[in-house]
């Protein structure tokens, strides 16, 4: 009976961290009152050849060519990511699975490797495989994650810890204090301090020099690393309700990791277009997107005035099997038609700005966006 109920308030614990992917709220038509600024940036300044410094991957968690189209008309006809000059294509397959899962999606970006559907940075015989984040830490980079999911989730998850499954969590908090990462933004914080093996992963923070926030504002005028800035219990709220987290997050981390003379790595994911894919709800997409492409302006700013920075936009995966079947680029209008209630296991874009730019065209696996960061970056694994 006692192990009954351990594995049901195991259940219920995941469930509520995944329950967005049974919320089908099924929304065709979207109509957006409110289009942002995009503004052009020039790629003259950058050559054949040259090597970034720093490097930016951006991840629209479920961001297929339908929810970017979406984006983009209801934007008007223009994003900041449709900007960028070089794109591409990128396969997207786990090793287990035809379609992959945030996990190992996020698993092959971060380390090259395809593993099965639920692993965290391990390969497919649970053996851990070092990430992008942990080899530019060795190198002496600095480096950072943001995210509008718990910083705990999957794809954050997969640039940091090592967990034969996605749903530990608490585990994965754990792996946090086993790197020394400049900046990390996003929600989880009951991960860290509300744990069943009783551990305060904040106070362990606090121990290793972490500045620790609750939100970014409150982190205002804090720029010496490491910060941690928690900003929600478990996932933070949808947009607009969380408000500019995830520019404002864009924004404060680099930042940060700008004051290293040795460079920086980060990865910012925009988690909760998934979740509107999974929910077939055209405007929780769309709104995400948006959101996300504003941090994409804030990135893109940034490297138009440095020179040394490339920025890398892509996805995960598509989720919803997304289609657009109708629209208004003037008024903001699209309406969508969906597939399926979970992940596709179509192509997804790649985008890319700055010096090494130009290696991200054509048709890639998601592996090969590692492989050529770490080329791009003068490693050796």
């Amino acid at each position: 009976m006692i192990t009954l109920l351990l594995i049901f308030l195991a259940t219920v614990g995941v469930t509520a961290q995944e329950d967005y992917k049974e919320k089908r709220d099924i929304k065709e038509t979207y109509i957006n009152n409110e289009f942002h600024e995009v503004q052009k940036v020039s790629s003259a300044n950058f050559e054949t050849g040259q090597k970034p410094k720093n490097i930016i991957l951006m991840i629209g968690d479920g961001m297929g060519t339908a929810q970017l189209f979406a984006t983009y008309t209801a934007n008007g006809g223009t994003l900041n990511i449709t900007n960028m000059p070089f794109s591409g294509f990128v396969t997207t397959q786990s090793a287990d699975d035809y379609t992959t899962d945030s996990a190992a999606g996020g698993t092959a970006l971060s380390t090259g490797q395809r593993t099965y559907n639920g692993a965290i940075a391990i390969d497919v015989n649970k053996k851990p495989i070092p990430t992008i984040l942990e080899i530019a830490e060795k190198y002496g980079k600095a480096t950072g994650l943001v995210s509008s999911s718990a910083i705990t989730h999957a794809t954050p998850a997969s640039f940091i810890a090592h967990n034969e499954s996605r749903n530990n969590y608490e585990a994965i908090a754990a792996d946090f204090l086993k790197t020394d990462i400049d900046i990390f933004i996003g929600g989880g914080k009951e991960f860290f301090e509300k744990r069943e093996d009783g551990r305060n992963l904040l106070e362990e923070l606090k121990a290793k020099n972490y500045q620790i926030f609750d939100s970014i504002s409150e982190a205002h005028g804090s720029e010496e690393p490491p910060l941690a800035i928690l900003t929600a219990p478990k996932h933070n709220s949808t947009w607009p309700e969380r408000g500019e987290l995830i520019p404002q997050g864009t924004a404060k981390a680099i930042n940060v990791l700008r004051q290293d003379k040795d460079g920086f790595f980060l990865m910012v994911e925009g988690s909760q277009i998934d979740w509107g894919g999974h929910a077939n709800n055209t405007a929780y997409i769309v709104k995400e997107a948006l959101d996300f492409d504003k941090a994409v302006g804030v990135a893109l700013q940034m490297a138009a005035k440095d020179n040394e920075t490339l920025i890398i936009v892509t996805a995960d995966h598509e989720t919803g099997g997304m289609s657009i079947d109708g629209g208004n680029f003037e008024k903001g209008e699209v309406h969508a038609k969906y597939t399926t209630g979970g992940h596709s296991a179509v192509m997804v874009p790649v985008f890319a700005y700055g010096p090494g730019a130009e290696h991200f065209t054509g048709v890639m696996r998601n592996t090969d966006i590692f492989h050529k960061m770490m080329t791009l970056f003068e490693f050796q694994k």
